[in-house]
C-alpha cells in the first residue's frame, strides 16, 4: 500500500501515515525515538510516497528520512499554526500533540494532492486498471494519470520538494 507520511521531529518524535485516499491508517509517537524508529515504523505499513512535515523548513532528519524511500518531501509555505492543526485535527481521536502534528503534516499534504488523485483514482477505475494504488503514487511523481495508466516514464523531471 502507498501512503502519505506526516512526521513530528525533535525529542518525541511522531508519525501519522494515511492511504491515497486521505484515510488515517497508522500513528504512533515514540520518546526518543530518532528517525530509526520513524522509517521502521513506516516500513511496516506501507511505502511513502510522500513525506510530509508541518514547518516551512525542511529539517535535517525529515531529508534522513526522505532518503531511505525516494518519496516527494512536502512542506508548507508557513509553518502551521496551532489553531489551524487543533482544526484540521479535531475530528479524529488524536490526543497526543505529537501524533497531532505529524497528521496535519499528512493531511495538508493529502489535501495539496487530492483533486488529482481522484481524478487518477477515476480514470484508472474506468480504463479497469489492476493497480489503482500504484497509478495514483505514480501521480504523486509527477506522472500524467495517462503515462500513469500506461506505465510510460513521464515526460518531465520529478519535482522533489513541494511546497503547499
Amino acid at each position: 500500500m502507498h501512503i502519505i507520511v506526516g512526521v513530528d521531529t525533535g525529542k518525541t518524535v511522531a508519525v501519522s501515515c494515511l492511504d491515497l485516499d486521505g484515510n488515517l491508517v497508522y500513528s504512533a509517537h515514540m520518546k526518543s525515538g530518532g528517525e530509526s524508529w520513524i522509517i521502521s515504523s513506516i516500513r511496516g505499513i506501507g511505502i511513502p510516497s510522500i513525506i510530509a512535515s508541518d514547518k516551512k523548513t525542511r529539517g535535517e532528519m525529515v531529508r534522513r528520512i526522505n532518503s531511505a524511500f525516494n518519496a516527494v518531501v512536502f512542506m508548507p509555505k508557513d509553518n502551521i499554526m496551532l489553531g489551524e492543526k487543533r482544526q484540521l485535527a479535531r475530528t479524529k481521536s488524536i490526543k497526543d500533540a505529537h501524533e497531532r502534528d505529524a497528521y496535519v503534516a499528512a493531511i495538508k499534504a493529502y489535501n495539496y494532492y487530492a483533486n488529482k488523485l481522484k481524478q487518477a483514482k477515476h480514470k484508472a477505475k474506468e480504463k479497469y486498471a489492476i493497480n489503482v494504488d500504484e497509478i495514483m503514487a505514480k501521480v504523486i511523481k509527477k506522472y500524467s494519470i495517462n503515462e500513469a495508466i500506461e506505465n510510460r516514464n513521464p515526460k518531465r523531471r520529478s519535482n522533489k520538494n513541494v511546497w503547499g
